[in-house]
């Protein structure tokens, strides 16, 4: 049975073993979360923008980018080997590259993102169609190669966070008189 609220049960706790910092450091954490929440979602869309564009130049130097491989075997699934293995790899460099622009300048940011989705899925059709090189066959656990594509969950999220702030209506502001 509750019958203390969580603030008082705080309060209550002796003093140094809360958890808590200091008061000082509470005060300055508060200003720093408050002058860094209006710009958070840029930062996660520059950072995951600066990801992608980092890992698409890769792509334009064959034997640069670590996933290669694993990209040019499923694009040559996806698109039944009727794409030379250069083709595919300038494409994905292509599109990486772009949608990393798109991310990092906001430049037609709805479309970048539409294109990160679609990639996405490109991405982690990886793991079904090229199944023996993304799972263990001993355990039902990702291979290295597999864990390299699971980890771009994080970036989904990142993105659909990304998505939903664009969608949301910003203020306007009249221009001053």
């Amino acid at each position: 049975m509750r019958t203390r609220s969580h603030e008082s049960r705080r309060s209550a706790a002796p003093a140094g073993r809360t958890g808590e910092p200091p008061r000082g450091i509470r005060a300055t954490l508060a200003v720093a979360r408050d002058r860094y929440r209006p710009h958070s979602t840029t930062v996660l869309r520059v950072s995951v923008g600066l990801v992608f564009l980092w890992f698409g130049l890769m792509k334009f130097f064959p034997g640069v980018s670590p996933a290669e491989s694993v990209a040019i075997r499923t694009m040559n699934v996806l698109t039944f080997d009727l794409l030379p293995v250069r083709a595919s790899c300038l494409l994905l460099a292509l599109l990486e590259t772009a949608i990393g622009i798109g991310l990092v300048t906001g430049v037609l940011l709805r479309l970048a993102l539409a294109a990160f989705f679609a990639h996405m899925a490109g991405v982690f059709s990886a793991l079904f169609i090229l199944p023996a090189e993304m799972w263990d066959g001993t355990a039902p656990a990702p291979t290295l190669e597999g864990q390299y594509i699971i980890k771009n969950v994080v970036l989904i999220a990142a993105c659909l966070a990304v998505a939903v702030d664009e969608r949301e209506p910003r203020p306007h502001h009249p221009p001053p008189d």
